[in-house]
């Protein structure tokens, strides 16, 4: 049944490196296995990016082979190098352990979603091991069995010593050495002989392997899936500007939403065989239907809600596809204040007075006016007199006026010209 999951991983484009196929497939059949994959707690979330390890860790567990989550507490104080074009702000222990549980919840709440309890993942953190260890000890019992000039031949620490204005640190210049001694305490304490990770943490991997290999006399095993980039080539990282998180807090749910919706069709076919957990046959039939009528953006709408419900939950995906079609019809009103916050978030907002609104109320004329939708009061009359505004979602004349009846949830009232062009006036 394991052998399964190599298969599963290459025809979905999943499988970049690995060690020889052949071996690690009768590895995998050949009884009870179990893998990791590592995670830095360099935050207290995590992005889309790192969904993309998580759904690795739900596809193992799915064929059968134990799946372990490691957690840097220990590098987490240093910061993996690899990817990285400028060395890591160090953290502090405690900004280290408050990320690990922050990024814990995230990961047991999808796994829930995703696996039965049997297949769990387990959590492990390599602060228990790597906190007593010595330097004497990590000099003699780690650092001899790596050849420095091995090292600097790796892409990512070669292209740092390149560059005279970032260059590379001994902490970082260490970091791999950490990794690899973590896959052997991995191996010794927990049986795991399988590494899995991005690919540009490829270089870790088969140093991890090779000192295992040296150490333990056991042979391991190790495999890449590709990086999850930007259509600009740039990571979905932890760091990089605009981030899609997968807490509430940082990217809402209905921001997740439409972000999925909104990718384009290449896109959303990457997305639909990295991320979608439904099966081949069923995904093939997807990749057709949309094929056939791209402009319903079936994938992407299949897309949107198998995400959000996996990092959210159902009821996340229900309340977006409300949203969604309360601005389709106009219906606003049904929108209740958080999600109203979130699905204008990027809409702009003009602040006014609540005086405005007070006596006889202040006339649409001049909120047209004041929220950019019309030029002068010339033009916002022939916007009105066209029947093409909406206030809250109801269409208004030239003589409409608003007043404090109208706030949304006391403060807010929502202006649309057109089919998309919308504005937010908060009164205060």
């Amino acid at each position: 049944m394991t052998h399964a999951l190599l298969d599963e991983l290459s025809w979905r484009g999943l499988l970049h490196d690995s060690t020889d196929p052949a071996e690690l497939r009768e590895h995998l059949d050949s009884g009870r296995r179990r893998c990791y994959i590592g995670f830095d707690p360099t935050a207290p979330s995590l992005t889309i990016g790192n969904l993309l390890p998580m759904t690795l860790l739900i596809r193992a567990a799915r064929a059968g082979i134990g799946a372990v989550t490691l957690f840097g507490g220990g590098t987490g104080l240093i910061g993996d190098p690899s990817g990285k074009s400028v060395e890591r702000s160090l953290l502090t222990a405690q900004e280290v352990r408050t990320n690990m549980l922050g990024q814990q919840e995230i990961m047991e709440s999808v796994f829930a979603r995703a696996l039965d309890s049997g297949q769990l993942p387990q959590f492990v953190d390599n602060a228990d091991w790597l906190d007593g260890l010595g330097m004497i000890e990590f000099l003699r019992d780690v650092g001899k069995h790596f050849p420095v000039t091995e090292m600097v031949r790796r892409d990512s620490v070669r292209r740092r010593l390149d560059d005279p204005d970032v260059g590379l640190t001994y902490t970082e210049f260490s970091y791999s050495l950490l990794q690899a001694y973590d896959f052997r305490r991995l191996c010794e304490d927990h049986g795991v002989t399988l590494q899995m990770g991005a690919s540009d943490q490829w270089g870790n991997i088969v140093a991890g392997i090779d000192y295992v290999r040296r150490v333990l006399r056991t042979q391991v095993h190790g495999l890449t899936c590709p990086l999850l980039l930007r259509s600009d080539g740039t990571k979905f990282g932890k760091s990089e500007k605009g981030a899609v998180w997968l807490s509430a807090d940082r990217t809402s749910p209905y921001t997740l939403y439409q972000f999925v919706i909104n990718l384009s069709d290449d896109e959303a076919r990457r997305f639909a065989l990295f991320f979608s957990l439904i099966d081949r046959e069923p995904l093939e039939r997807l990749f057709a239907e949309h094929a056939e009528a791209p402009g319903k953006r079936a994938l992407q709408r299949h897309l949107a809600r198998e995400i959000t419900a996996l990092v959210h939950g159902q009821a996340a995906v229900d309340a977006a596809e409300a949203a969604s079609a309360a601005l389709f019809s106009g219906d606003v009103k049904a929108i209740g204040a958080d999600l109203l916050s979130d699905v204008f978030a990027d809409v702009p907002t003009v602040e006014e007075p609540a005086a405005r609104l007070e006596d006889d109320g202040w006339p649409v004329v001049d909120l047209l006016i004041a929220t950019g939708l019309a030029s002068s009061k010339r033009d916002a009359r022939e916007h009105l007199g066209n029947h093409a505004v909406l206030v809250n979602g109801e269409r208004v004349g030239v003589e409409a006026t608003v007043g404090t009846k109208d706030l949304l949830h006391g403060s807010v009232i929502l202006v649309r010209r057109g089919r998309r062009e919308w504005r937010v006036a908060r009164f205060t």
